[in-house]
C-alpha cells in the first residue's frame, strides 16, 4: 500500500528537478535586469536632473528668438518632461517589482528546500513508526504467549501438587493400616 506512495512522491520529486534544472539562470537573469533596471533608473535620473540646467539655457536661447515658436516649444518640452517622468516612474516601478520577484523567488527556493527537508524526514519518520508497530505487535504476541505458557504451567503445577498431597494422604492411609 505504501508502494504507491513511493512511486508518487519519487515522480513529484523528479518533476521537480526537472522544473528546477534551469533555476540558476532564471535567477542570474533576473539579478541582471534588476541591476539593468536600477542603472537605468539611475541614469534617467541623472539626466532628469541634468535637464531642467539644459532647458533653462535654450529657453533663454529662444527668447531671443521669435515669440511665434516659444508657445510651440514650451508644450512639447513639458510633455517631454511629462512622459519622461512617467517613463522613469515605470522604470522605478520595474526595478521594484523585479527586486521584490528574486525576494519572493529566493524565499520560495528556501522555503521548497525545507519542505523537501520535513517531507523525507516525515517519510523517515512514518517507516519508523511502521517499524515499531510491527516490533509492538510482535512483542505483544510474544507476551500473549508467555502470559498463556506460565498459566499452562501454574495449572500443571496445581495438577503435580494435587497428585502429590492425593498420594501422601494415601501413603498415610497405608501407614496406619499397615501399623494396625
Amino acid at each position: 500500500m505504501a508502494n504507491w506512495r513511493e512511486d508518487y512522491y519519487a515522480a513529484l520529486v523528479a518533476r521537480d528537478e526537472k522544473e528546477q534544472a534551469n533555476s540558476s539562470l532564471y535567477d542570474a537573469y533576473t539579478r541582471l535586469a534588476d541591476r539593468t533596471a536600477a542603472n537605468t533608473a539611475l541614469v534617467n535620473r541623472q539626466q532628469t536632473q541634468q535637464s531642467p540646467e539644459v532647458a533653462g539655457n535654450s529657453v533663454s536661447l529662444k527668447t531671443a528668438s521669435t515669440s511665434s515658436q516659444q508657445p510651440q516649444k514650451q508644450p512639447s518640452q513639458s510633455s517631454g518632461a511629462v512622459s519622461q517622468s512617467t517613463l522613469l516612474a515605470a522604470r522605478a516601478d520595474l526595478a521594484a517589482a523585479q527586486r521584490s520577484r528574486t525576494e519572493l523567488q529566493e524565499k520560495l527556493t528556501r522555503t521548497t528546500t525545507e519542505l523537501d527537508k520535513l517531507r523525507s524526514k516525515t517519510q523517515q519518520d512514518s517507516r519508523r513508526i511502521a517499524s515499531l508497530e510491527g516490533e509492538r505487535t510482535h512483542l505483544t504476541l510474544r507476551l500473549k504467549d508467555r502470559d498463556e505458557e506460565l498459566r499452562g504451567k501454574a495449572k500443571l503445577l496445581d495438577s503435580v501438587q494435587d497428585e502429590l498431597a492425593s498420594l501422601n494422604l494415601q501413603l498415610n492411609m497405608a501407614e496406619d493400616r499397615s501399623s494396625k
